[in-house]
């Protein structure tokens, strides 16, 4: 995941907030202008999500900040997948390598989904660019 990247404080008490508003433990943390993308174990997002997502509405509220939650999964193009919801791929992830050796993914974003790919989820995606 974010390799070589260390939470900040502040990144550290949005991570307990969250944990406590929703009893689900967040393994990763980023915080871009108004969002927080949070990052929780595979099959977890269940959980954050029940109550008809009151929960993490709540949460939102009271840090008035707009929150995004990510599951993880060991499968890289099903992470990136992840992270881009809820703009569906017209195809699968590809994962290459740079010259550097540093890892990149391409996905390719259905039609009608690419509006919103330009408009408030840039800096969702950009959070993600994190990961």
């Amino acid at each position: 995941m974010s390799e070589g990247f260390k939470l900040t404080e502040k990144e550290m008490k949005y991570i307990s907030l969250f944990e406590a508003a929703t009893g689900v433990t967040a393994i990763d943390c980023v915080e871009s202008g108004d969002l927080i993308v949070f990052v929780v174990r595979e099959g977890d997002l269940k959980k954050v999500l029940s109550k008809g997502g009151s929960k993490i509405q709540e949460f939102s509220r009271i840090i008035k900040k707009r929150v995004k939650v990510i599951e993880l999964s060991e499968d890289p193009g099903i992470f990136v997948k992840n992270a881009l919801m809820p703009a569906r791929l017209s195809g699968p992830v590809r994962i290459a390598s740079r010259p550097d050796g540093r890892k990149i993914a391409i996905a390719s974003v259905e039609p009608k989904d690419k509006g919103s790919c330009h408009r408030k989820e840039r800096q969702d995606h950009r959070a993600c660019q994190t990961f």
